[in-house]
């Protein structure tokens, strides 16, 4: 499936890595990131609104949709710091040395650690209903955890959290996409059927992503945090209110990350670009205003 009115093409970005993109529109450039488990389509109603007056590009991630994916050879193979310099590599391919970026859920992950090593390619960014890797990790704790079970299965070495998974992928990542949609209708049959077909063609990948956050990732954050590194630039972040249940103040985790920071909580399910699209791409219209 593609999105309407974007022109497509394989941009190489690494030795050996091309991504599946699309842009559309003109004006100040947007790159728009998706999550899991879905792929560059969760952003079609948003990235048709912004494309109205900006440059927006769209695309599958390293290890998603019909990006490459490239065999998982250390811990930086999908390390969200390898991951944020595709998108950089991605943006200048089409021209663009600065750029603000928004990612949902582990494109978020790769938009926040952009944020970090690329601050003068990333004007302004959004992160949508997500935590920053080494928060994440403190915040789950005890029976709550078990919300985050994904988390931790695909946190193993490789081989078990690989043939579980593709035994039954279907029923893996269809639980996500009907356990986290608020609104079934902003998913129809043939955007599931998409990511569905996606993902089971990508387990291997979309293991070894959450595989480096377990491990490679949290030790880029920690260094950052120790260093006192943050976002330089202005940032949104829009979750649902987990916080709450979870135990936690999701705003200042994020302030310690970010000193310009507008920080709302949505009401709706985790897939907001796609159940909320209005609200959506107004937060990040606000935001390109900043």
């Amino acid at each position: 499936m593609r999105i309407e009115g974007f022109d497509y093409r394989r941009v190489p970005v690494a030795d050996g890595v091309a991504l599946n993109a699309a842009v559309a529109g003109s004006g100040s450039p947007v790159v728009l990131l998706h999550g899991f488990p879905q792929t560059h389509l969760m952003w079609r109603h948003v990235a048709a609104d912004l494309a109205a007056d900006h440059t927006v590009i769209v695309a599958d991630l390293r290890g998603y949709g019909d990006s490459d994916k490239p065999a998982e050879t250390g811990p930086d193979t999908y390390s969200k710091r390898t991951m944020a310099a595709d998108v950089v590599a991605l943006a200048r391919a089409f021209g663009h040395e600065r750029f603000a970026l928004a990612g949902h859920d582990r494109g978020a992950l790769v938009a926040f650690r952009a944020g970090l090593d690329h601050p003068a390619a990333i004007t302004h960014l959004a992160c949508l209903d997500v935590l920053p890797t080494l928060d994440m990790w403190d915040v789950l704790r005890g029976a709550s955890a078990a919300v985050g079970f994904h988390l931790y299965l695909m946190a193993q070495p490789p081989g078990l959290p690989e043939q579980l998974i593709g035994a039954s992928p279907d029923a893996f990542f269809g639980h996500f996409l009907d356990l986290w949609t608020g609104d079934a209708r902003a998913v129809p049959g043939d955007v599931r059927a998409a990511y569905l077909d996606a993902c089971r063609a990508a387990v291997p990948s979309i293991v070894a992503d959450y595989r480096a956050s377990a491990g490679v990732d949290v030790r880029h954050d920690q260094a950052d945090r120790d260093a006192g590194r943050r976002l330089a630039m202005p940032v949104t972040v829009l979750q649902q209110d987990w916080g709450a249940a979870l135990g936690y103040d999701a705003a200042a985790l994020w302030r310690a990350w970010a000193g310009d920071l507008r920080h709302d909580t949505v009401t709706c399910g985790h897939f907001m670009a796609e159940e909320a699209p209005a609200d959506i791409a107004k937060a990040l219209r606000d935001l390109l205003t900043r």
